[in-house]
């Protein structure tokens, strides 16, 4: 698994992650989003900057994903590298 991001924030009411880009996300990768009390896996369905559709997201961007569960500030995100 190789980190691609971190959670810098969770809106709840809408379920969705803002993640900060450490390495480049494409809509359809699978990933696993890990903390101190966060484990799970999910594939990403879309994924937005500034309420515009993207489909891929490079280091630097902040961007924002519908995700399953509730994840905390801090969380890291891994891309899952299927074998």
């Amino acid at each position: 698994m190789k980190e691609v991001g971190v959670v810098e924030h969770f809106f709840s009411k809408i379920s969705v992650a803002a993640i900060k880009l450490t390495d480049v996300l494409r809509v359809g990768d699978k990933i696993r989003i890990k903390g101190a009390t966060t484990d799970f896996e999910q594939v990403v369905e879309s994924m937005e900057i500034n309420r515009q559709k993207i489909e891929e997201g490079k280091p630097g961007d902040e961007i924002g994903i519908k995700v399953m569960e509730r994840v905390r500030e801090g969380d890291k995100v891994y891309k899952v590298e299927e074998a």
